[in-house]
């Protein structure tokens, strides 16, 4: 039989207080001395995500072995799923997070997450659901840039550019992440749609707002205009 896999090491320096309260809390449902070494792997997993996200999956995989019944541990399973583009088994650690958190909050990721494995219907169909109208602004706004996104593999583009349309913060927004968000998502469908003029001053929009270069707006409005020159 083939052993069980090594568990990636946490530094010293890494500690479970490098959680929120909130997720101390959770674990603080089991033992002292399990409640640290799972939340030391979340704690590397929450670190190592954006930047070596295979690992950070081998951390939060160490952390489920040990405490499957902690909505933490799922959040952080599905998380670093996600950010490995294992759509499946994200969707699956997203909807055990719910059942045991209650917590709609991820909804948008799920949606995602239909759509990365060629579902755009099944992301529609959530965002039609009443957990989907009883969202947060924040959340609602990343949901609403999901079921275009939908819309457009569905090559619905007019409908992908009406549905971004529709959210007041597009025009009307102050420039947090949000709305940077947002803003891109209408330049992205404009370039897709054909509409290259609007989609290069939509993109140099971002850009100037997007101080610390959290997108990639800057070289989407070369890339426009070398396109519409050509």
């Amino acid at each position: 039989m083939p052993g069980r896999p090594v568990e990636p090491e946490i530094p010293d320096d890494v500690t479970w207080h490098d959680l929120d309260r909130a997720a101390r809390g959770e674990l603080r449902s089991l033992p002292k001395e399990m409640a640290e070494r799972v939340g030391g792997h979340l704690a590397m997993a929450g670190i190592l995500v954006d930047t070596d996200p295979e690992t950070a999956r081998a951390h939060a995989a160490v952390a489920r072995r040990l405490a499957s019944r902690v909505a933490v541990v799922r959040e952080a399973t599905a998380l670093t799923a996600y950010a490995c583009g294992d759509y499946e088994a994200a969707l699956t650690e997203l909807r055990a997070y719910r059942r045991l958190s209650g917590d709609q909050s991820h909804l948008p990721l799920m949606a995602d997450c239909e759509r990365g494995l060629g579902r755009p219907e099944r992301a529609l169909e959530l965002a039609v659901t009443p957990e989907a109208k009883a969202l947060e602004p924040d959340v609602a706004r990343e949901l609403r840039l999901v079921v275009a996104g939908a819309r457009s593999d569905l090559g619905q583009l007019d409908a992908a550019l009406q549905h971004l349309e529709a959210d007041p913060g597009l025009r009307t927004g102050a420039g947090d992440l949000s709305v940077l968000r947002l803003r891109y998502a209408y330049a992205d469908a404009l370039e897709t749609a054909g509409r290259i003029e609007e989609a290069a001053k939509w993109f140099a929009m971002v850009a100037a707002a997007d101080s610390g270069a959290v997108t990639d707006a800057a070289d989407r409005v070369a890339g426009v205009s070398n396109d519409d020159d050509a």
